[in-house]
């Protein structure tokens, strides 16, 4: 039987997935380009966190080597958002949300390697189960719109190795601390990238503009309601759980966004029935890892009770 601290380790995820949902509509409606739009974000929740004592205290007691490893996920976070939202500048939101799929995939392969965690080939088998509903969704979108597919790849690859990186570390420190230096580190890192983006394209790597009225009213609930709660939610979860289990978790957030696109931006019209049949699969093998997960601990009641025993249940 699953644990106390497991199930509500799998409610604290499920929560952050249902507010990440409401990220790519954000990512949407707010007109800024990809890079100062993370920018914003990321600025908006570390001057928040510079706010509350509590983090001034776990800054002084952190080790500087682990608070520079910390640090390094948060350039990685800063990476994976910028091309999160620029898969979404380039397609829409529900391609943009749907290509965080694959992360599964990337999860499987780097976790162990990452995390010191034990190689599960069930969990490859169904990040590779995933691959079928993402070929799908590749063919259900307009031509145009595949860059931004490509964009999302790379994102999931990020996606995967932070969360790896963060399943190894997230109980060496306090969940707000953490998010502080993460985020912290991210803006600094997004700061020295910009010159360098203006470099490559002209005008993608403009900074400081200033988001409208409207914009910043988005900006605020996207940093505050869909980033400071559920990254700091997801660091306390991720203490009971695998990053693979949270990362399969995360695959729900696709349907939640394509759900709110459908609602509040009318995406359907720009969707073939292919895509919506691939997200049926993403769904389908997300809702079969619990339950092969229970399946395994029946069948061997012995691995069970040792990994208990020495606290390793997932």
């Amino acid at each position: 039987m699953s644990t106390p601290e497991t199930r509500r380790a799998f409610l604290q995820i499920h929560a952050c997935v249902v507010l990440w949902g409401f990220t790519a509509i954000l990512g949407k409606l707010i007109s800024l380009p990809a890079l100062p739009l993370v920018w914003w974000r990321m600025l908006v929740v570390v001057s928040v966190l510079a706010l509350v004592p509590r983090v001034w205290r776990g800054l002084r007691a952190m080790p500087r080597r682990l608070a520079g490893a910390y640090a390094g996920i948060g350039v990685l976070v800063a990476l994976h958002w910028l091309t999160f939202y620029g898969s979404i500048k380039l397609s829409n939101a529900s391609v943009g949300a749907t290509c965080i799929a694959l992360g599964t995939v990337f999860t499987a392969l780097v976790e162990p390697w990452l995390a010191k965690t034990r190689f599960q080939p069930r969990d490859l088998l169904l990040g590779v189960a995933v691959l079928p509903g993402v070929a799908l969704v590749v063919g259900g979108v307009p031509e145009g719109m595949r860059a931004g597919i490509a964009m999302g790849t790379l994102s999931a690859v990020l996606v995967a190795l932070f969360g790896s990186l963060n399943k190894r570390l997230v109980e060496h420190g306090d969940a707000l601390t953490i998010t502080a230096i993460e985020l912290g580190a991210g803006t600094l890192a997004l700061t020295a990238l910009a010159p360098l983006l203006d470099l490559a394209w002209p005008g993608e790597g403009r900074l400081l503009v200033l988001p409208s009225p409207r914009d910043a009213s988005f900006l605020l609930l996207l940093a505050l309601g869909c980033t400071l709660l559920p990254y700091a939610l997801s660091l306390v979860a991720l203490r009971h759980m695998s990053a693979f289990a949270a990362q399969l978790a995360v695959n729900l957030e696709p349907v939640y966004a394509i759900v709110l696109a459908i609602a509040l931006l009318g995406e359907q019209r720009e969707l073939t029935p292919l895509f919506y049949g691939g997200v049926a699969i993403i769904l389908g093998v997300v809702l079969a890892y619990p339950l092969l997960h229970r399946l395994r601990r029946i069948e061997h009641p012995d691995l069970l009770a040792v990994s208990e025993a020495r606290g390793m249940v997932d």
